[in-house]
């Protein structure tokens, strides 16, 4: 009796668990259905596109996408090509950076000497040409016209002229009287060719112009030797000496012909320094060393 009660029990429990399961089963069964109902609610068929061209903006999606990262790739190596031209601009190139000293060092020789001439000679009509290459004398001021003797008057300026040169040349050229120090030629420049021009205006013929301003310049170069003859001491790069004459006649004009005011400009001597302007910037550091020792290096 008691045995069977305990089967009646267990299977009144086991009957009990499967309506819970089957109870849980049904609801779960409800929620989806539930579910199923909205979601076929908001379904909208208008909405829904073919998977051909679902399939089809896909694959531009990712088209661009690869498209985009093969962009960010070519702007990071073009900002980092731009970065290294910038870079490479702001380097200074030792060629260039030389020649512009150099400019300048002329500069600063032609400024001093007019600056001690107008010192010395108030009313003496000396100007640095255009080109920062010259200082420019009218050659009235120093020749009677049609004369190439200086005048006795004007050779106290010549003999001035040669003193400064005699004092400025050494920082600047080779030689045994080279002297060259970073205080008085900061930019290592070193001196081509120290000119005496003469120049004359458009009266006359051509032939007997050239002969003049020859002459003018040659006895500006007799006075200015006679006073300063280690002025011929003086060398080069290539060893030569910087002091030399040129006659031009009328072919350098630098005012009108047509008035007698611009004749007078004409009628001048230019004394033109011309600096050595090396072709590589190897050459720089030989300048140098020529520089400091005075002697001209064979090698370069």
């Amino acid at each position: 009796m008691r045995g069977a009660f305990r089967r009646h029990q267990r299977e009144e429990e086991e009957e009990s668990a499967f309506v819970s399961m089957t109870d849980m089963t049904v609801s779960f069964l409800f929620v989806v259905m539930i579910l199923l109902a909205f979601f076929a609610s908001r379904f909208n068929p208008k909405e829904s596109v073919p998977k051909s061209q679902y399939d089809h903006v896909v694959r531009e999606r990712d088209q661009l996408s690869a498209a985009l990262t093969a962009s960010n790739t070519k702007i990071a190596s073009l900002e980092a090509e731009i970065k290294r031209l910038l870079a490479k601009l702001q380097e200074k190139n030792p060629l260039e950076e030389y020649l512009t000293k150099t400019a300048n060092e002329r500069r600063q020789i032609l400024q001093r000497l007019r600056d001690q001439l107008k010192i010395d000679f108030p009313d003496l009509q000396v100007v640095i040409s255009e080109e920062n290459d010259a200082l420019r004398f009218q050659g009235d001021g120093l020749f009677q016209s049609s004369q190439s003797i200086l005048r006795p008057e004007r050779r106290a300026i010549v003999g001035s002229i040669a003193d400064r040169l005699e004092a400025i040349l050494p920082c600047y050229t080779l030689g045994s009287k080279s002297r060259w120090a970073n205080g008085c030629n900061n930019g290592a420049a070193i001196i081509e060719a120290v000119q005496i021009e003469g120049h004359t205006d458009a009266t006359g013929d051509d032939i007997s112009n050239l002969r003049l301003s020859t002459d003018r310049a040659n006895s500006t170069f007799v006075a200015m030797t006679a006073r300063e003859p280690g002025l011929v001491a003086h060398l080069n790069f290539r060893g030569q000496p910087v002091l030399s004459v040129a006659g031009y006649g009328k072919m350098r004009p630098v005012a009108g012909n047509d008035t007698s005011g611009g004749r007078a400009t004409n009628r001048r001597i230019d004394l033109r320094i011309i600096m050595y302007t090396p072709s590589r910037s190897e050459e720089i550091d030989n300048i140098r060393k020529a520089l400091r020792s005075g002697l001209i290096i064979e090698a370069r």
